[in-house]
């Protein structure tokens, strides 16, 4: 197929990824952003080997590998009074890599020309067009061959065009995140496990940490005055350096969120006519098995190289519809069930999680824990040049 003119909706990493594919591949992006500037909110990150592979078929892997740095969550582990569970071993090296997530937005958005975006552009609605598809500013319309919805968990385009599917779900889970001014060795990462709750510890470049208390949540929406003070509250008594980390990290940094996904009712397509959702748009999912992101940035690989592959339009997004639903929603599925152990308060399910991650040597845990997660991170990206 000869490459035409797309437009992405959303400059998030997923729609910044988007873009990136769509030009290796030859296509003519517009990328539009509802904010004044483009940037992104948040705090920290992990990401696995594949989401690693598909910066890589990106073109900026080796950029991302100098701002991440090794995380050992899958390895640390500790009650909350400081007691190891599990401990990773001096030297042993670790498959996941910790972001702050402005850097490697950051990164993604310097490969994307700055003419390319247009900031400002709230887009209201997706129509079928002459050409393939188009969207709505306001009055404004801008038809193109191709429309790429990475427009987020609250996606307009999905509940435009898919309007029977449910809204995202709130399941009693709820995060606070912060980065912490606080130099910590990487070896200091790791979780801290309690019935209900858990705090992780993510040491960043540039005497930074990430940190998110997750913890279950009986009412959507519920918000304290002073956040900063809430996490305190809740992790009172709970071993160093979590007060340090407390201490150190400005209130205006505190971000809460009520973590809501598809898995109640997962959507039938993730196509529509020529407008393909991408990432969050069409599986937001909960952060514990760190594949959000990841997730995004294999959905815009393999999109750009389905179109490139394909005689048209409708056969590539058929192709990619068929590629990576069946997979993000297996994941989606894994995430939930993963996040539901964290936040379930049940006490037997806590005294097992502790001797059976007591009785595991630091590279037994290693070993299972990438066998487990292998169908995950064993994803090869295909060629996109």
């Amino acid at each position: 197929m000869t490459p035409g003119n797309a437009i992405v909706v959303g400059a998030g990493i997923g729609g910044l990824a988007a873009a990136i594919a769509l030009r290796r591949t030859g296509w003519d992006v517009t990328v539009l952003e509802r904010r004044a500037e483009a940037g992104e909110i948040g705090a920290g990150m992990s990401q696995g080997p594949n989401a690693l592979r598909a910066l890589d078929a990106l073109g900026v892997g080796d950029r991302a590998r100098e701002v991440g740095t090794p995380f050992y969550g899958t390895a640390n582990l500790r009650e909350p009074s400081g007691r190891d569970l599990n401990r990773a071993e001096s030297g042993q090296s670790l498959p996941l890599l910790g972001f702050h997530r402005a850097d490697l937005h950051r990164l993604l958005l310097d490969a994307v020309p700055a003419a390319a975006i247009r900031t400002g552009a709230a887009v209201t609605g997706y129509q079928t067009a002459p050409s393939g598809a188009a969207v709505s500013l306001g009055d404004e319309v801008l038809e193109a061959d191709l429309v790429v919805a990475a427009d987020g968990v609250h996606s307009t385009a999905r509940r435009t065009l898919w309007p029977d599917a449910p809204d995202p779900a709130f399941w009693h889970y709820t995060v606070w995140r912060g980065v912490a001014d606080l130099d910590l060795d990487p070896a200091a990462g790791g979780m801290t496990l309690a019935k209900d709750r858990y705090f992780l510890i993510m040491p960043l470049p540039e005497a930074r940490v990430y940190w998110a208390l997750g913890a279950r949540a009986e009412t959507a929406g519920e918000r304290s005055a002073d956040e900063a003070a809430e996490v305190r509250r809740r992790t009172a008594g709970w071993h160093d350096p979590i007060p340090a980390l407390l201490d150190a990290t400005p209130p205006d940094r505190v971000l809460h969120h009520d973590i809501a996904d598809l898995d109640h009712a997962p959507l039938p397509t993730y196509v529509h006519g020529s407008v393909a959702l991408l990432g969050d748009a069409a599986h937001p999912m909960s952060p514990d098995l760190g594949q959000g992101a990841g997730q995004a940035l294999e959905d815009a690989v393999v999109l750009a190289a389905a179109l490139a592959g394909a005689p048209d339009v409708s056969t590539a997004l058929a192709r990619y519809d068929a590629e990576r639903r069946p997979r993000t929603q297996w994941i989606a599925h894994a995430a939930h069930r993963k996040g539901t152990g964290y936040i379930s308060g049940s006490a037997a399910r806590q005294r097992m999680l502790v001797w059976s991650t007591r009785m595991l040597s630091a590279r037994t845990l290693a070993s299972l824990t990438a066998k487990g997660l292998a169908r995950v991170w064993d994803w090869e990206p295909p060629r996109l040049t």
